[in-house]
């Protein structure tokens, strides 16, 4: 389950100077739509439901994350997350958040992430994965503007160590990271920006490929740069574990 909050607001987006011109400050909106963050040249379509905000500084995509269902076992246990399939894209793609600045004044924005509640057994409220830390690794950006003035993402582990506390994945300094951008963890083989590959085919008990119907019967991948790690000494129960993850695109002063 996601949440996201965003403390922007709209701002205009043409001036007009003197009696005779008229100039334009910032970038004028596309609205992209979803972008493959691999190619982005190419829409994305999906019936998932996604978080996103609205204004010239926002989010316009993210995704809910799953980690598939796995066996109980008595040590630590480390789990990659499912990565993400669309429709129209018979490939894999990596976990992404796509942001977007239309502003005029390109003061900078930062990307961050809260881990509201430790993972809770949807059947039993009092049932928790004590100890359990979510991580993002292997993030980079790419962008349909064709933009040089990237943001910039943390080349180290992101580890969601406290419960409550909120992380930055991504930072555009003043006049960076104009235009629509994907803030992507892992990446396919096939990527055109040299990101070691993360994916492996998700198998079931009897070693065959796990098919996600709702897409096209593709194939379910693991992307580890995504993962969830439980403790051995953590109690757990059968059942379905979540959390609420808020996602903050905030203006740099």
């Amino acid at each position: 389950m996601l949440g996201i909050s965003i403390p922007a607001e709209a701002q205009e987006s043409i001036q007009a100077n003197g009696e005779m011109g008229i100039t334009f400050d910032g970038l004028v909106d596309p609205n992209f739509g979803i972008r493959d963050p691999e190619a982005p040249e190419n829409e994305l379509t999906t019936d998932e439901m996604y978080g996103k905000t609205n204004g010239p500084l926002r989010i316009d995509f993210v995704s809910n994350l799953n980690f598939n269902s796995n066996k109980i076992v008595k040590g630590d246990m480390d789990f990659s997350a499912d990565a993400l399939l669309f429709k129209d894209v018979i490939a894999p793609r990596g976990y992404f958040i796509q942001v977007s600045d239309y502003r005029e004044d390109r003061t900078g924005w930062g990307l961050q992430v809260r881990q509201e509640t430790q993972f809770t057994n949807q059947s039993k409220a009092n049932s928790e994965l004590k100890g359990a830390v979510l991580s993002f690794d292997k993030s980079w950006t790419n962008t349909p503007n064709g933009g040089s003035k990237h943001p910039v993402v943390s080349k180290e582990v992101i580890r969601l160590n406290n419960i409550g506390e909120t992380y930055t994945l991504a930072k555009a300094d003043k006049g960076t990271g104009g235009g629509t951008w994907s803030i992507s963890f892992g990446a396919s083989q096939d990527n055109q920006k040299d990101i070691t590959p993360t994916f492996s085919p998700r198998l079931d008990g009897n070693a065959k490929p796990i098919i996600d119907p709702a897409n096209g019967n593709q194939a379910v991948y693991m992307n580890d740069a995504v993962r969830l790690s439980i403790p051995g000494g953590t109690e757990k129960e059968p059942g379905t574990y979540s959390t609420v993850l808020t996602w903050i695109i905030s203006e740099l002063p």
